[in-house]
């Protein structure tokens, strides 16, 4: 009975001690969207002296305050509705935001993801529209010598028992993206879903292969950019890994055009000088080129295309290049569309406003796939 009496005794005693623990602080709602489409951003940090948030396009970050449950907050001016990462910098330590579930995939610079809602005819808004389908494919690369892997977008109504075939559209993402970027980030399976369905691009196959022919190059202190030999064979592994490896694969699995009028490559940064390293030095290979915001690339020309001239070129249907007006590549960019003009290449040239962002990507591929395979 004794021991009866004591068990209830400690039961009592851990009820009431749980019954006047405090409660935990109230959940931290952020990003909040607002419906002027400005947004608040808010972090929890009641030891923290110094708090901002840096959101994707902007050109420095934004001082939050504190209030007096160790809450900081900020407010900002309406955005323009699209996807924006943003960071959260607390004491100097740059930090996702721990009430969000949305992260931006890549290998060294991921960040938290905002979605300020647009209208249905912004291209990247799911739309009522047929959607396509996304494939993850992996495989062994003799070429590189890594397990890897890339993603296939197959249109609306596309069935793998049919006859009919899809022109291919190669689309390769920027240095420290992994390969899912182009759907995960830059949205680009709902953009082509909407641009089928208004009858504003062609069914087509899009391809968004892993973009380094030499992996080192995302350790720290790899000298990429800065050492000519590992950023060309960043570039040159690449190229075969794409032309030996994963174009024979797409073509052996799926209902992919073979012949080069019905092929095309574009990509971003990065992507944008493999994009135009692997497709003018292969025009057996492609006959849509796109380039958006290229990085990377050499300014000696002549030398990183040395069969191009326009005779060439004319095996072109389209040859775009592309870069936002506030982008530290613009630079380079001019200098190589001056030096098309300068052989007599037909080109398209494309500025817009806006910096290295995806903001400016998504209108860019929007655009350019609109273009291809007419």
């Amino acid at each position: 009975m004794k021991q009866t009496y004591f068990g209830i005794a400690v039961l009592g005693a851990f009820l009431g001690g749980a019954a006047v623990a405090q409660a935990p602080p109230a959940p931290v709602i952020s990003p909040e969207v607002h419906a002027d489409k400005s947004v608040t951003f808010r972090f929890r940090g009641p030891n923290d002296k110094e708090v901002a948030v840096f959101v994707e396009g902007t050109t420095k970050p934004l001082a939050m305050q504190k209030d007096d449950q160790g809450v900081w907050s900020v407010t900002t001016e309406p955005l323009a509705p699209d996807y924006y990462g943003y960071t959260i910098i607390a004491d100097g330590v740059g930090l996702f935001d721990p009430s969000n579930h949305a992260v931006k995939p890549n290998f060294l610079f991921r960040t938290s993801e905002l979605h300020v809602p647009g209208p249905a005819s912004l291209p990247w808004e799911i739309g009522a529209v047929p959607h396509g389908e996304i494939h993850h494919h992996f495989y062994k690369s003799g070429v590189v010598g890594d397990d890897r892997d890339y993603y296939v977008y197959t249109p609306p109504g596309y069935d793998a028992r049919g006859k009919q075939t899809y022109p291919v559209l190669y689309l390769l993402h920027g240095f420290s993206d992994d390969a899912s970027a182009w759907t995960a980030v830059g949205r680009a399976n709902v953009i082509l879903d909407n641009l089928i369905a208004q009858g504003k691009a062609k069914p087509m196959l899009m391809v968004m292969p892993l973009g380094y022919g030499a992996p080192e190059v995302l350790l720290p202190n790899s000298g990429v950019w800065r050492d000519p030999a590992i950023t060309q064979r960043n570039f040159d592994k690449f190229r075969e890994a794409l032309l030996t490896e994963v174009i024979p694969r797409v073509e052996g699995e799926y209902l992919a055009a073979k012949d080069r009028n019905s092929r095309g490559i574009a990509g971003l940064s990065m992507g944008g000088s493999e994009s135009l390293l692997t497709g003018l030095n292969t025009l057996d290979k492609f006959a849509w080129i796109g380039a958006f915001s290229s990085g990377g690339i050499t300014e000696e020309f002549d030398k990183e295309f040395p069969a191009l001239d326009s005779k060439a070129a004319e095996q072109l249907h389209l040859l775009w290049i592309a870069c936002g007006t506030d982008d530290r590549l613009i630079d380079v960019n001019r200098k190589f569309r001056a030096w098309l003009a300068s052989k007599n290449i037909k080109h398209v040239d494309v500025e817009t406003p806006g910096a290295h962002t995806w903001m400016v990507w998504r209108r860019n591929l929007a655009e350019f796939s609109s273009l291809l395979f007419r």
